[in-house]
């Protein structure tokens, strides 16, 4: 299988394509012309999945404000772990009548009704980060993300180049179909031997015991792969508690991850760029509601999967200085 590309420096370049607004659109029914397109008052519900302390969520959010602030945006951001919570706060988005809704579908069926009462008041829905394979189904009109099952098999193909034997997979968020996907690409593409560890990222003190004691019980597990920048963090502590010999290597970035990576701490990252996620979530909403574009063509618009490791670690580290990768 073909190795993913590193992340480039400048990868967050390609946003300036988006900055540009062009003349008329309607929305409402109420032609605009490009100077009212600029005065447009626009509230967009941004809701997520996120668990209280997990930092990937920060760097969506701080693209999002980004495009926001841009764009003269109201942002109104809400987030739950409890796929009806989640639901319910989108069900309050439309009820206010807001102008967009961005959210990730981790849970879709429990999404679905919802989603059916924002088109039936014609606000416009993308989704992000999660729920690929259902957005479409769910009428949702864009999504921004990556394809979690190839970045899985990418991770299992390194594992073998790397020459690791046996691996396990932790999912910290049971039930969400994007982390399922990773550890079932992972051990679709993985020669050797994997395993998949349930914890709960909520409570981050029974995520450090469960890993400890996991690898106290094996001495033949080589590497962990940890599906959050959090959770990789942690997993170094559980291998020094258990005495374990075991290698890091993780989906997702943060500053301390960073840090590790460039320590040598964790082996790699796969990329999917959080930022440019909830940056293009918010820009095409806006850019839809002043003038009737779209992007990625009816399919996917990806942002990622990619490796960061030694080679580029420090041209990202500048980046994640500043709380965008």
């Amino acid at each position: 299988m073909q190795r993913l590309p590193a992340v480039p420096a400048l990868a967050l370049g390609a946003v300036g394509v988006l900055l540009v607004a062009t003349a008329c659109s309607s929305e409402g029914g109420r032609e605009q012309s490009a100077e009212d397109a600029e005065a447009v008052d626009l509230t967009i519900a941004m809701i997520t999945h996120q668990v209280q302390g997990d930092t990937f969520w920060d760097i969506v959010r701080t693209g999002a404000e980004a495009a926001a602030d841009k764009s003269g945006v109201d942002l109104e951001y809400a987030a739950d772990p409890e796929a009806r919570e989640q639901a319910n706060l989108v069900q309050n988005a439309v009820d206010r009548g807001v102008d967009g809704i961005a959210v990730t579908l981790p849970s879709p069926d429990t999404m679905e009704g919802a989603l059916e009462a924002a088109e039936a008041a014609d606000i416009p829905v993308v989704a992000l980060n999660s729920g690929i394979d259902d957005w479409q189904d769910l009428g949702v009109q864009q999504y921004f993300g990556t394809d979690e099952y190839l970045a899985g098999e990418a991770f299992g193909a390194r594992l073998d180049e790397e020459g690791l034997e046996n691996v396990v997979c932790v999912i910290h968020e049971q039930g969400n179909i994007g982390l399922e996907s990773r550890c079932e690409g992972l051990a679709a593409e993985f020669a050797g031997q994997t395993e998949t560890l349930y914890v709960d990222s909520a409570n981050m003190p029974e995520v450090r015991s469960a890993l400890s004691s996991r690898l106290e019980e094996s001495t033949d597990v080589d590497l962990v792969a940890a599906l959050g920048a959090p959770i990789a963090i942690t997993a170094l502590d559980a291998i020094g508690d258990a005495g374990s010999e075991a290698a890091v290597a993780t989906f997702d970035t943060n500053a301390e991850l960073v840090a590790a990576l460039q320590d040598g701490d964790v082996l790699w990252a796969v990329d999917q760029q959080p930022y440019l996620q909830g940056y293009l979530s918010v820009e095409s909403l806006w850019l839809y509601r002043t003038n009737g574009n779209t992007l990625g063509g009816g399919e996917p618009v990806l942002t990622g999967p990619a490796f960061i490791d030694d080679t580029n670690i420090d041209d990202v580290a500048e980046y994640a200085e500043r709380g965008t990768r």
